[in-house]
């Protein structure tokens, strides 16, 4: 019985050819490459314009081979559904909606190391953070407090289709801050500032020692 044999290549979605990487590969172990590159193409035809990772495995006593198509990266998914080249920079470069990162979350699941959908898409939004894109109108930081918190668990588990209103956590914190109560000081400190500033004045000269009046000076010399 021969031992199958793996050929691991990179290859663009939907636009494999029979030159390299694939062809001089699979050459020698007189697979139909024609074949391979058709069966490739067609599976990753959905990912055009991305690198795709795959796996063919042949078996050289039959010639028979079976595929195992990797998905592109994270990142590469985001751009593509935003419609970008790339991400990154010191500007926002774009703004995805919540629904196409739940469906990226779900296609990369089983490569990612979360070990639940809510963690996909946590992970998925981590990504964002580095392309500088936004998601559903809210910063990355603000979509994984917002996912933290518990709003979007229904949504992200297909639950509910209506998305529970999202809020601009840091606009928030800063109303908050603004209109928060002042902080209380002792009764005596406020007591002084209320003061006028001449009683504060005169409350902080030393009185000055008292003075006899000169006739009780000279009858007290006799």
């Amino acid at each position: 019985m021969s031992k199958k044999q793996t050929v691991k290549v990179m290859v663009e979605g939907g636009a494999a050819s029979a030159g390299p990487p694939l062809g001089p590969a699979l050459g020698p172990l007189g697979v139909n490459t024609g074949k391979v590159v058709a069966e490739i193409n067609k599976i990753t035809e959905s990912f055009k314009g991305m690198k795709i990772p795959v796996e063919v495995i042949v078996d050289p006593a039959t010639k028979e081979f079976e595929l195992v198509v990797g998905s592109p990266p994270t990142s590469a998914l985001i751009l593509k559904a935003i419609g970008l080249e790339k991400g990154g920079g010191k500007d926002t470069a774009g703004d995805i909606g919540l629904d196409q990162i739940i469906e990226i979350a779900k296609n990369k699941q089983s490569s990612l190391l979360a070990k639940t959908l809510k963690a996909a898409v946590k992970e998925v939004v981590g990504v964002c953070q580095s392309l500088k894109v936004n998601i559903q109108g809210l910063t990355p930081k603000e979509m994984t407090a917002a996912i933290n918190e518990g709003t979007l668990d229904a949504y992200i588990k297909g639950e509910t289709k209506e998305l529970p209103k999202l809020v601009h956590k840091e606009v928030k914190l800063e109303i908050q801050a603004e209109f928060a109560p002042k902080e209380k000081k002792p009764k005596a400190e406020a007591a002084a500032e209320a003061q006028p500033a001449d009683a504060k004045a005169g409350a902080d000269k030393k009185p000055a020692a008292d003075k006899k009046p000169a006739a009780e000076d000279k009858k007290g010399k006799k």
